[in-house]
């Protein structure tokens, strides 16, 4: 009940807020709503607060600004969506900020202490009474440990967690709505998106996750320190709402003046900055998915990038990692067929799109791009246009995708300010190409069936009962399935190509993930298996192939007679 009525008021503060900034004209647009058009423009909210000034972007900006954190930070995923909004809104919701004033330093030190169960003068040699920084999610504070290590100290903001859960229960709630009424936020996987963003946010609210984001981080860079450098995290000080890294010393890189006095080499950061992204993207599978400029610093030192806030981090699976390398690579080789091929492989259109209308669609956006000089060409535009495109092929909303195009346009313009002449896809080119060289070839292959060995020990006790149970069913018609006279021909003949390409595929896993196992525990391809190397068993495969086709086509003759 209370928890109800505290939603209500808070939808109201909501609604209060859109009339206040004249937003509540969106309202109008709702099929739903449609029929009451008249009795919202009745509003008398309309008529007593003043009319703001300023287009719609800037009124929607200020508007998300006065409802919060949640809203400022969907404000900010929303402006990378061009393919979704207008520039001019776009361009508004890029200057969103989440400056707030701090809260005060006794009460930061409450929660420290609260957090951690201990005496900050227990905690801490030292800690600035003034933040260094305060953003709607939390302030940093700079300290000194005991041991003299100096820190920087993460306190999240107190109360925040019930808002921004209050707030995310309505963005569910709308998004259901917009789904079960609206044709395009079905397409748009509106659901999915919101789930992502909630996904995201609360991810920014758990310090502790955060601090295993940036040591997942700082393990994957340990070998490249003069690339990217993460501070480290000292766990013994840390909890959900406090967080405790290595404090860094470095040039914002923002401030092109004091990079230039100390030196730095203008063109190399641009390369760094898009040889980081492209290898988390795809060495990785994990990457930094909030590198605006306030996150990023230079050493003076070296030139190294130094990077802070791991709050937002973002993942692709294996196939959407794969489809995307695919599709890039395609893309700037100008195979517009494999582009559209790879999209409906990977499910991200309609199995039934005519692969020749979206092989066009594509060709004529990116035709008149590649005319100019590769320096020139900006990749997440180009990206952009193409994700303009699939929508008109009814291209699904891919939530994984949201924050890797985020994260591009950042790095792009990152990139770009240092080197308007970079030419990024000469940077990514050599990445890419590595990473599917690696995803083929007997190297891969073997790889994989090492991984996924463990797996297959459980599985393949089972495989002789599971292909035993199928081979009855054949014999005795089971598999028969009822159709139309004129099409039984056709059919027989796909069954007798499936029965072949399924008694292949049995004994290859069957004779593969056995060796694939004694291999995993012996450690190399010369380990003898009943006095026979194993690359002796591995070339009779065919011939268990070949003799399994024939057992199946058999079976499957004596079943249709």
């Amino acid at each position: 009940m209370r928890q109800s009525y505290l939603r209500s008021l808070r939808i109201f503060e909501i609604t209060r807020v859109l009339v206040r900034y004249r937003l509540d004209e969106l309202l109008y647009y709702l099929p739903l709503l449609k029929p009451y058009q008249a009795i919202l423009k009745l509003n008398p909210g309309r008529w007593i607060m003043p009319k703001p000034e300023g287009s719609f972007g800037a009124r929607l900006r200020l508007a998300l600004e006065a409802l919060g954190p949640t809203f400022v930070k969907l404000g900010q995923m929303l402006s990378t969506r061009r393919d979704l909004l207008p520039e001019e809104i776009t361009r508004e919701l890029a200057r969103l900020q989440d400056a707030v004033p701090p809260f005060p330093s006794a009460q930061a030190r409450q929660i420290i202490e609260h957090s951690l169960r201990k005496p900050v003068a227990e905690l801490f040699a030292e800690i600035e009474s003034e933040p260094a920084a305060a953003a709607s999610i939390a302030q940093v504070h700079f300290g000194r440990l005991h041991d003299g290590r100096e820190v920087a100290i993460k306190i999240r903001r107190p109360g925040l967690s019930r808002i921004i859960e209050q707030d995310l229960g309505i963005l569910a709630w709308l998004a259901e709505l917009a789904e079960r009424y609206s044709q395009e936020g079905r397409r748009l996987r509106v659901c999915a998106v919101v789930a992502e963003y909630a996904k995201t946010l609360r991810g920014e609210l758990d310090f502790l996750r955060e601090g295993a984001n940036a040591s997942q981080l700082r393990r994957n860079f340990i070998n490249e320190p003069d690339l990217l450098y993460i501070p480290e995290v000292y766990w013994d000080y840390c909890s959900e709402e406090v967080l405790v890294m290595e404090r860094i010393r470095g040039i914002q890189i923002g401030q092109r003046d004091a990079l230039r006095a100390a030196g730095i080499d203008f063109d190399q950061l641009s390369r760094r900055a898009a040889e980081i992204f492209f290898r988390q993207v795809f060495r990785d599978s994990f990457f930094h998915a909030d590198m605006h400029p306030g996150n990023i610093f230079i050493d003076p030192s070296n030139g190294r990038f130094i990077a802070v806030d791991f709050g937002i981090m973002g993942s692709l699976d294996e196939a959407s990692q794969h489809y995307l390398a695919e599709n890039m690579v395609a893309f700037f080789g100008r195979d517009y067929r494999r582009v559209a091929e790879a999209h409906i492989e990977a499910g991200w259109v309609p199995a039934d799109t005519n692969v020749q209308d979206f092989e066009t669609a594509i060709r004529a956006i990116a035709e008149p791009v590649f005319e100019k000089p590769l320096h020139e060409i900006s990749v997440a535009q180009l990206l952009l246009r193409l994700f303009q495109t699939t929508r008109r092929f009814q291209m699904q909303t891919q939530p994984q995708l949201l924050l890797l195009q985020k994260t591009l346009v950042n790095v792009e313009g990152i990139a770009r300010d240092f080197n308007p002449t970079l030419n990024i896809w000469e940077v990514a080119t050599p990445l890419l190409r590595d990473w599917l060289n690696r995803q083929r070839g007997p190297r891969a292959w073997w790889t994989q069936f090492r991984r996924h060995a463990p797996q297959w020990g459980l599985v393949l006790p089972e495989l002789p009962e599971l292909v035993h149970n199928l081979l009855q069913k054949a014999q005795r018609g089971e598999l028969q399935v009822p159709v139309q006279n004129e099409e039984l021909e056709a059919i027989r003949r796909e069954l007798r190509r499936g029965l072949q390409r399924l008694a292949v595929v049995t004994s290859s896993v069957i004779v593969v993930m056995g060796l694939a196992l004694i291999a995993a525990v012996e450690g190399d391809l010369s380990t003898l298996v009943l006095d026979l190397p194993i690359w002796l068993w591995l070339l009779s495969l065919p011939f268990v192939g070949w003799a399994l086709t024939r057992w199946f086509q058999a079976v499957f003759v004596r079943s249709q007679n």
